[in-house]
């Protein structure tokens, strides 16, 4: 079987967030219309998520917003979205990086997808090199060896019923490329 060089299953999670970014883009120029809503799954340990502490801890791996009656001051970015929303009846403030996403679903098509996120590896996280250059002189940078990463199964779109549905796997670091056999991922 030939390799996949071109990565097409990254392409399509790229192409699906793109959906994600244009239609809540659209949305916080002119509002919802007719019945549509979102509902966004994401992660909350994700790098760039900022959710009130209350809400992670309740939710400490990933949660669900609703994008319907009761939101308000959306702003979407290249990279992700702010919106406020209300948690035991106290508006918050939620950030929530377009890489962070793990789901996305309209019920009133309906209409939905999974994604998979984006997660930067632990070494590579920027808060301890924050706090390493605070104290002293930054160490100079040492390229890393070139490794695969395991390859991610291409995002299928699916039923808003179907995508309700969560199947929890670990997360894989990103960033590096791995060859696998297409029969990985056939059910047996």
């Amino acid at each position: 079987m030939a390799t996949d060089l071109i990565r097409y299953d990254l392409l399509v999670q790229d192409a699906l967030r793109s959906v994600v970014r244009k239609v809540l883009a659209d949305t916080a120029r002119s509002g919802l219309i007719g019945e549509h809503h979102f509902n966004i799954a994401f992660k909350t340990q994700a790098p760039g998520v900022v959710v009130p502490p209350a809400v992670r801890q309740r939710f400490p791996d990933e949660m669900s917003i609703i994008l319907q009656h009761e939101f308000w001051d959306l702003v979407v970015t290249q990279d992700g979205f702010e919106v406020s929303l209300n948690f035991s009846r106290k508006p918050e403030r939620l950030t929530v990086p377009f890489d962070s996403i793990t789901g996305f679903t309209d019920p009133s098509v309906p209409f939905g997808f999974k994604l998979e996120p984006r997660v930067a590896e632990p070494a590579a996280s920027p808060a301890p090199a924050t706090a390493r250059q605070q104290t002293s002189p930054p160490a100079p940078a040492k390229p890393a060896p070139a490794k695969p990463a395991p390859a991610k199964p291409p995002a299928q779109p699916v039923a808003a019923a179907k995508s309700a549905q969560r199947a929890e796997k670990p997360a894989e670091p990103a960033g590096e490329a791995k060859v696998v056999s297409i029969d990985a991922f056939r059910k047996k």
